[in-house]
């Protein structure tokens, strides 16, 4: 048998047909419960529902990438030339006999494609939302929705998510690619939180709420350093570096191990190897984990002191709230992941509580706008539910 191309796009036209078949039931939901209701109520319904599965198909993104399945099928965009693992029984069953153990197996041929058609959903969704904010908008513009470029971005953004996808298949998990796939998933909830608000300012006739210039500086340099932690967590876990450190609050035994900071930051490399061929150290994975968590310490004081604040704001006080519960959240499974040896629960959850915090952190700068002293102390004596979108 000869060796399986890296891109095969024979089973590109029936993974884009399973796609559209599977986004048929969302789509048909939206339809019957919004059937009598306004196109601004339409895409409100649609945004939120393309936002939940999406966060959806990031976590089984990361159930994909910790249960090795990334490479379950060796090509892209089908398995072995075909839309899915029962097309393939005899190569996955050719592979699996030679390496039991190894990357190609039938469970996490289908885990690798479960994935792929749910991204192949998605995609169907966000194009529904793009045609039906464009038509909606050349009828009537409504007050308070994202212009349609937004959705026609996002399905711009997309593509692109695609490509890194393939990317992470044919450069056979190269880290710097799946840590980048990683964010791009974050990047499109945060593309489509952003809609989810401006549908439900156009719903609830409201307006972004006026926080002081301060607050809201606070809520981009937080959003920052969240990013950038999560892109750190990306890197820990793409290069396999959990377990590197398997004490807590030190790091084996010692609270500054020994670390190798170039190899550990030597970004473009294949897996488990430096640029040179040679085998990555693991005082490198030691140096990755170990600034990850000494980076979490600073990410969690920031959030906290910004939960705290957002709370004293009845216009943020849920984002406050959510905020707090994802911070314990997500320290309780960072720990989890290091005293009982990374299992799969806390893990994937590890992923989830970083996607939920990002979306959470904004929607609260979706929410809300700069103010002088004077419109804050017009919105304090507003009604509430005309100054808030938290309600």
């Amino acid at each position: 048998m000869g060796e399986q191309p890296l891109y095969d796009l024979a089973p590109l036209l029936e993974l884009m047909a399973l796609g559209a078949i599977i986004a048929l039931a969302p789509l048909l939901w939206v339809w019957f419960r919004n059937r009598g209701a306004g196109p601004a109520r339409r895409l409100q319904a649609l945004g939120l529902l393309t936002l939940f599965l999406t966060f959806d198909l990031v976590l089984f993104g990361a159930f994909t990438r910790l249960t090795d399945s990334g490479l379950g099928c060796p090509d892209w965009p089908g398995c072995y030339g075909n839309s899915s693992p029962f097309g393939a029984s005899h190569e996955i069953a050719m592979a699996e006999a030679a390496m039991p153990t190894g990357p190609v197996t039938l469970s996490k041929a289908w885990v690798e494609m479960i994935h792929r058609y749910l991204a192949s959903m998605v995609g169907m969704l966000i194009i529904a939302l793009t045609v039906l904010a464009w038509r909606e908008h050349r009828k009537t513009p409504l007050r308070g929705l994202r212009h349609p470029a937004w959705p026609s971005f996002t399905l711009f953004w997309v593509l692109v998510q695609g490509a890194f996808g393939a990317l992470t298949v044919t450069m056979k998990l190269f880290p710097a690619i799946v840590t980048l796939h990683l964010l791009g998933g974050l990047f499109l909830l945060v593309l489509l939180c952003v809609q989810a608000v401006g549908h439900q300012h156009a719903v609830r006739g409201l307006r972004p709420a006026p926080i002081s210039s301060g607050l809201r500086k606070a809520l981009w340099a937080c959003f920052g350093v969240l990013f950038a932690q999560v892109a750190l967590g990306g890197w820990v876990s793409t290069n396999y570096a959990v377990l590197a450190c398997s004490t807590f609050p030190d790091c084996n035994g010692s609270y500054w191990p020994v670390m190798d900071f170039a190899q550990a930051f030597e970004l473009w490399r294949p897996l488990g190897l430096l640029s040179d061929g040679s085998h990555i150290s693991f005082a490198a994975l030691t140096a990755m984990h170990y600034v990850h968590r000494l980076a979490a310490y600073v990410v969690v004081a920031a959030l906290v002191a910004l939960a705290l604040a957002l709370r004293k704001q009845v216009a943020l006080k849920t984002q406050g709230n959510w905020l707090l519960g994802l911070i314990a959240l997500q320290f309780l499974t960072g720990l989890s992941n290091v005293v009982l040896d990374w299992p799969l629960v806390a893990a994937v959850l590890h992923t989830g509580g970083a996607a939920a915090l990002v979306t959470v952190m904004t929607w609260a700068l979706a929410a809300t706008r700069n103010a002088s002293a004077t419109a804050l102390q017009e919105d304090q004596k507003a009604p509430h539910g005309a100054r808030s979108l938290a309600a």
